[in-house]
């Protein structure tokens, strides 16, 4: 599959932005002609992947059963790519158990023989043809595009959402590296948006509410069922099973409710629990701990750093060993500051004086590999990492609950755990939301992916002189928090990106005290448009940085005076 354009003649009669493109299933002679001789220009005389003929006329060895979609300009073909659902794939010809790197029950279609003419490589003919093939084969179920990716073209396909695995095929002249993707997930990024579209739904960078996949959003949107049915009972029970199993716990129970309900659940379980407690916090909702504790009358003692400073892990330990409490509680990713507290160092230094570690997950969860093998409680919320809707929070534990009765009802898991996780109302719609959003992700490319954009946006926003405020060895994946230089005001600058159809978060109030933004990659988020981000921002700052002191006071009021969705 390459990018890459073919040799052949486009129109001469008119520059190419003039002419109306149009994208079509090829069924015609003189198509299909043409796109022999565009097969023979792109993958044997530029991508010397075949051999040249005199002819000038390639026929791919699948052509009776590849459906072809063609660019026209004219009369004239100036792109194509063809798709394929029947197997065997070219693929696998080329890499062994070829099913063993896909994600499972997934209909799966190749993508391949992509070519654009030279003039066109900058309009808009890629990103038809992509759209085109990708509608043509989801109305025929398939979910799972396949590409054999030039290696020219890594980066695009990457910020694509592409997932390449086994190695590289071809010949060094003609290399390229086998991906898969989610048509799902390709029809969320911007080739599936026009202009218009873009500006009216912004790319959403936001730590919550996160961008929702559509088909998440659709599962929603049944008639609510009662929360005594067998057929919900039995959906809840499989979303809380995959829920688990994803956080590596024992068990989960699924409340309604938000992220702070979850932390009230295991300050109600502490309550219950004999003995003197810790309070970690470097950050605004380790700080929240600290109130959660508080207002349950807990007994414990606090160890507070600074914002943006990770754990001094020498001097946390000796505290410990000097106290010797009966619990911990931490944040495992600090959303305010972007720092990921090390599971594997809290679990270790409680382990060695028998304490119980518990932990505020919310924003860890689906965000990066999580495994709470050797924690008691932690928390998790539907609408973040997991990219549901929300209005769910996950408690975790291990086995080990007050008796039912000695909490406040709702907050008693006892008491969900003895009615099958559903001791009262819940709702049905946010449940199936979460279970599609469970189902449909494969979540190790999540992972990687969010991991490897979050590493590269930190990078280029060093790089644009930003400051990241997470040291690199401690960065979260999927949250970066950049302090703002003086002279620029947050809520500006992040009004800025939104004029650019950007959403990246300012609002909360921890943010705006402290003259932070953040960009967050919780949800389906578009890769795309994360790479204008940097340079957005950069360019932003310095614009509020050179503006006169009236025009700041003039748009503080604006702002002040401005809705925000």
């Amino acid at each position: 599959m390459s990018q890459q354009a073919a040799h052949a003649r486009g129109p001469t009669n008119c520059h190419p932005q003039h002419r109306k493109l149009r994208f079509k299933i090829a069924t015609t002679v003189a198509e299909f002609e043409a796109i022999h001789r565009l097969n023979h220009a792109t993958f044997a005389l530029e991508i010397p992947q075949h051999a040249a003929n005199p002819v000038g006329r390639l026929v791919d060895r699948f052509h009776a059963d590849n459906t072809y979609v063609v660019c026209l300009s004219g009369d004239t073909v100036v792109g194509m790519v063809a798709g394929r659902c029947s197997r065997p794939f070219s693929l696998d010809q080329k890499v062994p158990d070829l099913d063993a790197h896909l994600p499972p029950h997934r209909k799966a279609v190749e993508i391949r023989l992509l070519a654009v003419a030279p003039a066109y490589r900058h309009s808009a003919v890629f990103a038809g043809l992509v759209r085109m093939i990708s509608r043509h084969f989801m109305d025929k179920q398939c979910d799972l595009a396949l590409i054999s990716g030039t290696v020219r073209q890594l980066k695009l396909y990457r910020h694509l959402g592409f997932r390449p695995f086994g190695s590289p095929v071809g010949s060094d002249d003609a290399l390229y590296q086998p991906m898969f993707l989610t048509l799902d997930a390709l029809q969320r990024t911007d080739l599936f948006r026009s202009r218009g579209t873009r500006m009216r739904r912004a790319a959403n960078f936001l730590p919550g509410p996160v961008a929702i996949g559509d088909e998440v959003l659709a599962a929603c949107a049944a008639s609510p069922i009662s929360h005594r049915d067998p057929a919900f009972v039995e959906q809840l029970g499989h979303v809380r099973n995959r829920l688990a199993q994803l956080a590596g716990a024992r068990h989960a129970v699924l409340l309604v409710g938000t992220g702070t309900l979850g932390n009230d659940v295991v300050a109600a379980q502490l309550r219950c629990t004999a003995g003197h407690g810790v309070v970690l916090s470097n950050g605004e909702f380790g700080e929240r701990l600290i109130d959660h504790a508080r207002r349950w009358n807990l007994q414990f003692s606090t160890l507070k750093y600074d914002w943006g400073l990770p754990f001094d892990w020498a001097q946390l330990r000796a505290k410990l060993d000097r106290i010797r409490p009966q619990w911990v509680w931490a944040v495992l990713c600090e959303t305010s500051t972007g720092i990921h507290n090390s599971k594997e160092r809290l679990l270790a230094s409680c382990t060695s004086i028998g304490a119980d570690l518990c932990l505020d997950a919310v924003s860890a969860v689906g965000l990066f590999p999580v495994n709470l093998a050797g924690v008691r409680l932690a928390t998790a919320v539907s609408g973040k990492g997991l990219a549901a809707l929300p209005g769910l929070v996950a408690v975790f534990h291990d086995g080990r609950v007050a008796p039912a009765g000695q909490v406040p009802r709702y907050l008693d898991i006892a008491e969900y755990e003895s009615a099958a996780g559903v001791p009262f109302t819940h709702s049905s719609n946010l449940v199936a939301s979460l279970d599609r959003s469970l189902s449909a992700t494969h979540w190790p490319e999540k992972f990687e992916r969010v991991a490897r954009d979050s590493l590269e946006l930190r990078a280029n926003l060093r790089k644009l002189g930003l400051q990241v405020v997470a040291p690199e060895a401690e960065a979260a994946p999927g949250i970066v928090t950049i302090a703002l230089p003086a002279g620029t005001d947050s809520e500006d600058v992040a009004k800025a990106l939104s004029a650019e159809g950007m959403q990246i978060s300012s609002m909360s109030s921890y943010l705006r005290r402290r003259n932070w933004v953040q960009v967050c990659l919780m949800g389906a988020y578009d890769s795309l448009a994360l790479l204008r981000v940097p340079h957005l921002l950069t360019k932003a700052v310095k614009r509020r940085k050179g503006a006169r002191p009236r025009e700041e006071a003039g748009l503080r009021r604006a702002a002040g005076n401005t809705a925000v969705e």
